[in-house]
């Protein structure tokens, strides 16, 4: 199983991140890739953002739909990170949502980000309700566990997924440049080595939307908790070649 994380400086101009998103997408096919996997919050249409639901129910529509289509056009799975989805049209809930999309275009899974830490920049007009169950769907190289950033820092998550049978761990985020440089080395591979698992990390770098720095320092890490890739920063990819076989 060949994977990429794709590592972005994302801005408040959708079509901009969308097609910076593209350009990755094509390196990363360049390089075999059978799924690809973006950061948390790619588009730039974010929980974050104080818009109206109506608004972001369109962004999201057209995100979803992008991502389907490159996935059946260049027959690739790929993860898109996070993208706000609400329940309705009707609804003032947006969930955090990572979707699992197969190589026809099908959406695989969905998971809703669990753990939720709240922030002033939050628009009181939304409210972001946490998922409530652990998501490992099945790939043609067997199973996957899902999380977004902040699910980091609970390693219950991971050992859920990994009782479920998940032996890679993806975790898309936008961390920060004071909390990455204290915490993203350590727990992703902490996360990595818990549970004898691969675990593919893809982050923001440079300017973090709506407001600070993003870390960067997108990476893969290996079963033993080994740093196999990694991308300090600057908008790009990493990849590397799974060996499920070994984790068991």
């Amino acid at each position: 199983m060949r994977v990429a994380a794709i590592q972005m400086t994302v801005t408040s101009d959708s079509t901009e991140n969308m097609n910076l998103a593209y350009h990755l997408l094509q390196e990363a096919l360049d390089r075999g890739t059978d799924l690809v996997a973006f950061p948390e919050n790619f588009s730039g249409i974010t929980p974050h953002r104080k818009t109206d639901p109506g608004e972001t129910e369109t962004a999201r529509k057209l995100t979803v739909q992008t991502l389907q289509e490159w996935a059946a056009e260049f027959d690739v799975w790929i993860l898109g990170g996070s993208i706000p989805l609400q329940p309705g049209k009707k609804s003032n809930e947006i969930t955090h949502s990572s979707l699992l999309i197969g190589e026809s275009g099908e959406i695989k899974a969905r998971y809703n980000k669990i753990k939720l830490i709240q922030s002033s920049v939050l628009s009181s007009t939304l409210r972001s309700p946490p998922g409530k169950i652990a998501i490992t769907p099945k790939t043609p190289w067997g199973q996957v566990g899902l999380s977004i950033s902040d699910d980091l820092y609970f390693p219950d998550h991971y050992r859920k997924n990994h009782q479920q049978g998940a032996r890679v761990h993806f975790i898309p985020s936008s961390c920060g440049k004071s909390l990455g440089a204290a915490h993203w080395d350590v727990l992703t591979r902490a996360r990595a080595i818990e549970n004898a698992s691969y675990v593919i990390a893809p982050n923001q770098t440079g300017n973090l939307y709506p407001t600070g720095e993003a870390y960067g320092h997108t990476r893969i890490v290996d079963p033993r908790g080994r740093v196999i890739c990694e991308r300090l920063a600057g908008s790009g990819i990493v990849w590397a070649n799974l060996n499920i076989a070994e984790v068991e």
